[in-house]
């Protein structure tokens, strides 16, 4: 964890705007402490969530030690950034409907994604449905890092000069530098769990030796 830059103005008072009715004041008193738990659970510095969010790391102690009032401009990128909904930084009841509502997103070349982390990091897992986007490859390269796991159906990967078709149980990784490309390998939906990192990153399994 790093530490919180020190204000510029110490003897300041804190940043409280307008005089607002008792009951929205305690709402408002208890945002600070809700933040800076979210970001001890979450294992970020304020470097981390700075880059994520594009909010300041001054800004950021502020907000956490309550010497800035929230506002939805800074509330917003906060909770895209913790991947929660708005009510959970504002105090919304924690013990409410247990299920998590998945938001599908359209992938640029056919199928759809759901993110699956909740939080910024190194690491990001996404669910994937991929639909047959035609015979011809179309390679792509990037910065980053991928693991491919397949859930249902069969997946044609193009990885440079390979051409390869991965069924149920079936993993791949890759440095997405290199021309790759995938799509449906019959024609029929294919399921896909995907760890996305960024460059030089690597996912560490630890697994448990036969007895």
């Amino acid at each position: 964890m790093d530490t919180p830059p020190p204000d510029p103005r110490p003897d300041a008072p804190p940043d409280t705007g307008p005089d607002v009715p008792a009951p929205y004041q305690t709402v408002l008193d208890e945002v600070a402490p809700r933040l800076k738990r979210l970001r001890a659970q979450r294992g970020l510095t304020l470097a981390a969530l700075s880059e994520a969010t594009g909010i300041s790391k001054s800004t950021l102690s502020r907000l956490e030690s309550g010497q800035r009032r929230p506002s939805l401009e800074l509330l917003l990128p906060l909770a895209g950034a913790y991947r929660v909904p708005l009510d959970d930084l504002v105090g919304a009841p924690e013990v409410g409907d247990p299920r998590v509502r998945l938001k599908p997103h359209p992938l640029p070349h056919g199928g759809s994604y759901v993110p699956l982390t909740r939080s910024p990091g190194p690491l990001q897992a996404y669910k994937m449905i991929i639909t047959d986007r035609g015979p011809e490859p179309d390679h792509r390269t990037h910065e980053g890092y991928e693991w491919l796991y397949v859930l249902h159906g069969k997946l044609r990967l193009v990885l440079a000069e390979h051409d390869l078709v991965l069924g149920p149980g079936e993993a791949a990784e890759f440095d997405t530098r290199l021309p790759h490309w995938f799509s449906s390998a019959d024609g029929q939906p294919v399921e896909v769990l995907s760890l996305f990192g960024r460059q030089g990153e690597r996912m560490h399994v630890r697994a448990k030796p036969q007895a």
